[in-house]
Parts: structure tokens; sequence; C-alpha cells
């Protein structure tokens, strides 16, 4: 059963005996244990038929008499633990899994990474669980997940508004909830999202971040990018440096690629590179124009210097700040193979 799925069947009432939550995106595995907290008892059964328990503070016996216990006054109880990763007994709890309570509901949060199902346990999970793993979304998956975000919150949201949010605050879904409650909160139901709300409400200055750099760069615009620079320099740990080279070179790669596709119509160009809009087509193209592909592909290799350098695999810089290197690296860019990468010379 996916996400949704699951979600709909505890909301209408009906449980599984066993929640087997496990894998990297902590954010699903925490809404599905919400939403049993939520659905499966009242407010007045709680007391007696819920328990949670922490996988580093219980072994298996304990966790077992607990699991074990008949419900007071409720035709269910509820055992809910988190941590399962932190468990060392929890292959001792095979022989309940094959046959669990019928009157209880037990929900295993095994967080931050995936449980292998290839184990005995694993392969008894499979059979007579609900397993659900919790993977990771992508970077480019983000801005879709948050306007799907959005329309469950009775919400629309304009796509470069969503690519913004994205871009800004990564794939850390729990922290892109709370931001996008806190709009949700702040703008009438009938309103459409926009960047401009989403620069105010989230705090993204509105001339200075990743997506306005990009375009600077693309127009190869020197005063705005300085303009940038030293904005990004004056609040550095708003805009890591590692997260500003991680941006350039998604874009960079684009352009590279676009390189490739002179030939091919738009809708293929667009396609190709993963854009929603013949707007970003446009200064995609632009870029292309004011990188050829020679100075594209120095660009990408000043980025991966940069980005060991910036953590520490350089052991001749490791005492430049973050602010000088993002310096020399836009310095870089803009220059192209006239500057040397580290460890050449210019000839």
């Amino acid at each position: 059963m996916n996400f949704d799925d699951i979600l709909r069947d505890i909301k209408a009432g009906k449980f599984s005996p066993i929640y087997f939550l496990h894998g990297e995106e902590p954010y699903f595995i925490d809404r599905i244990e919400e939403a049993v907290d939520r659905h499966a008892l009242s407010e007045g059964e709680k007391g007696f038929n819920q328990s949670v328990l922490y996988g580093k503070d219980v072994d298996h016996l304990t966790l077992l008499d607990y699991l074990r216990r008949y419900p007071m006054m409720s035709e269910r109880q509820v055992v809910i633990l988190r941590e399962a990763q932190e468990m060392k007994g929890l292959g001792e709890l095979t022989g309940y899994f094959e046959k669990p309570m019928p009157t209880t509901v037990f929900v295993v949060c095994h967080k931050h990474k995936k449980y292998d199902m290839r184990t005995k346990l694993g392969k008894v999970l499979a059979s007579k669980a609900l397993v659900f793993e919790s993977k990771k979304l992508y970077d480019n998956q983000v801005p879709d997940w948050v306007t799907t975000y959005c329309r469950a919150k009775k919400r629309s949201i304009e796509m470069p508004a969503a690519e913004l949010i994205a871009e800004y605050l990564g794939a850390d879904l729990a922290k892109v909830a709370n931001e996008l409650d806190k709009l949700v909160l702040n703008l009438p139901a009938e309103t459409t999202i926009t960047v401009n709300h989403v620069q105010e409400y989230i705090g993204i200055s509105k001339d200075y971040n990743v997506f306005e750099l990009q375009r600077a760069f693309a127009l190869r615009d020197l005063a705005k990018i300085a303009r940038i620079q030293q904005y990004f320099a004056a609040n550095i740990r708003k805009n890591p440096l590692i997260v500003t080279i991680a941006s350039l070179h998604a874009y960079f790669t684009k352009v590279y690629m676009l390189h490739f596709l002179q030939t091919a119509g738009d809708a293929e160009m667009s396609k190709a590179l993963d854009l929603r809009s013949d707007f970003f087509l446009k200064e995609y193209k632009l870029a292309a124009r004011n990188y050829p592909l020679s100075h594209t592909e120095y660009i990408l290799h000043v980025l991966r210097e940069y980005d060991l350098r910036a953590k520490g695999v350089d052991t001749d810089t490791t005492n430049t700040g973050d602010e000088e290197l993002m310096k020399e690296m836009f310095f870089k860019i803009l220059h192209g193979a006239s500057m040397p990468l580290a460890g050449q010379r210019v000839a």
C-alpha cells in the first residue's frame, strides 16, 4: 500500500495489527504514526490503552508484555515503538509478528534507514504485516510534492513558488511542510501562493536567492552577481556554500545538456531538461549562448573542485572561509578556462 492508501484506511477505521514503517525519510513515518494516534483510540481510551516505547530503552520481553495485554474498555490497544532502529532485540519479536494479538495495533517506527527485508524477520514481516518503506524524495520531486501538499490543504501554488521553496529548503519534508503550514495560516483560502508570498512569509530574500543567482549568471550580470555574493557571504548560515554549489551544479548541468540538444524542438528540450515552462527554457538557451560548451565543461570542473574544498578535502585550503571560497568560485565561473583549477598553472 502507498502512503495515501494507508492514511485513507486509518481515517476510515481500518487498522492493521502491525505497521512496520522503515526507510530514510522520517516525514512519512511520522505522519502514519500520527494518524494511528489520532484515529485508533478516543482521548478517553488512550490513558489505559496506548503505550509509546523507545527502542533504545526497551527489551523484547518487556515489549512483548505490552503487546500481549488485552485492552481495557476498548476494542483495541495501541503500542507505538519509536526509534526501532536502536532496539537490539528487534529480531526476537519474530514469533509475535507471525501471530500478533488481534486486539493490538502495533506501530514500529524504524527511521533513517531501510530495514533488510531479506532477513528472517523481514520475510515474516513481508507476509504478516503492513510494511511501508519511506523513501527520500529526489530534489526534482520536491516541487510536485509541495503542490500536492498544498492541494491537500485546499490551497493552490504557482510552480515557480513551489520550485523556490524546494530550492531554498531542500528535500527535508518536515521542514518544508512546517513552512507551508505557516503560509496556509497566513493566507486566505482562495489565495494562490506566489513567489512573493514565499519570500514574505518564509523569509527568502526577493533579490538574493539561488534563483536570482542562476539568472544573474545566465545574463552575465556582473554587478548583480557581486551583490548576491556579498549578501550570501554576509548571511552564510542561511546560504551555505555547499547548497549554493549544488544549485549551480544542477543549473550548469542542464546548460551542458542543452549544448547537445541544439537541433531538438522546444518541447523535446524542455522534457530532456525536466523544465515546466518555456520561460525557464529561454533562460537556459541564453545561458548556453553566454557559456560555450568548453566554458560550461570548465564550470562543472570548478564546481566539483570547490565542493571538495568546501568540505575540507583540499588540506591546503582548510583555513579558507566559505565566504572567500565563494568569491573565488564565482570569479572562476565567469572568467572561464583562463583561471586555473586546483593544482594547475596558467600556461
